[in-house]
């Protein structure tokens, strides 16, 4: 007998499969696009027809299960087995041919994530983690980096969709960064930010204004690969918290010195 986990988590890494292929083939198309709340947050018709597909498979093998999608909301009638979608994040990059996005899809019990998988359909990697069980990218098991000292970390972080001058932005830290870290990107998709950071790529991740659906598998695959996220008060991070901060947990309080100001 299947167990639910095990059939649910079936289900999202053929959903995941499926609408990243829906996203390559529709990339440098010709697509309809429109701004949401303000002129730098896009959707896209393969942000909606991408997590039509997730819904669809989802509802075809467990149609009580609650879903929360970035696009069409909450639906479902189980508030205790909720998935948490992202079909598209990096949709900004994706509206410019900029191939830097992926397919975000996790599953929380009772309010705990159980697994989170995170697709990127351009490099064809596929990061996987379950609680407990490690993180793994296409089989392989994932590792953080092993950096001690914010001189010699690589970050990387995101700017909200808000105004420049809005409080909740980001430049300030990214200045404060720039004097302390070796380096610093700006990729423009948070849930393989989180995943880079699992597989040892950055040293740590920052980022304002995300929601659950941006960081709710992602986390996961950072804690599973032996890392850490918090707030910028190094609280527990939650997934309507608004803000992160993910890192090989090395640097993190270095992170959180920098950070808390912000918080």
């Amino acid at each position: 007998m299947v167990e639910p986990i095990d059939g649910r988590f079936a289900v999202a890494r053929a959903a995941a499969r499926e609408a990243g292929a829906l996203l390559h083939a529709k990339l440098g198309t010709h697509l309809a696009v429109r701004s949401k709340d303000v002129r730098s947050n896009l959707v896209t018709e393969a942000d909606t027809q991408s997590e039509a597909l997730i819904r669809s498979m989802i509802g075809a093998a467990f149609p009580d299960d609650g879903v929360l999608g970035e696009e069409a909301g909450r639906s479902g009638r189980d508030s205790e087995h909720l998935w948490i979608v992202d079909p598209l994040d990096g949709t900004t990059n994706y509206a410019h041919g900029y191939r830097c996005f992926c397919v975000s899809i996790a599953f929380a019990r009772s309010g705990v994530v159980e697994f989170g998988i995170v697709y990127d359909p351009m490099a064809t990697e596929m990061y996987e983690a379950r609680r407990g069980g490690g993180a793994t990218c296409n089989g392989a098991a994932l590792q953080i980096s092993h950096h001690d000292d914010l001189r010699d970390a690589l970050l990387v972080t995101g700017f909200p969709a808000h105004k420049v001058d809005d409080p909740r932005g980001n430049l300030r830290p990214f200045a404060d960064f720039m004097q302390r870290a070796q380096a610093i990107r700006r990729d423009g998709s948070a849930a393989l930010d989180l995943c880079y950071v699992a597989a040892g790529r950055f040293d740590g991740f920052w980022e304002p204004g995300l929601h659950a659906w941006d960081i709710a598998a992602g986390m996961l695959i950072v804690h599973e690969a032996g890392g850490m996220t918090t707030d910028y008060r190094g609280e527990p991070a939650s997934l309507d918290g608004g803000q992160i901060v993910a890192s090989n947990g090395k640097i993190h309080n270095a992170m959180i010195e920098t950070l808390r100001p912000y918080a």
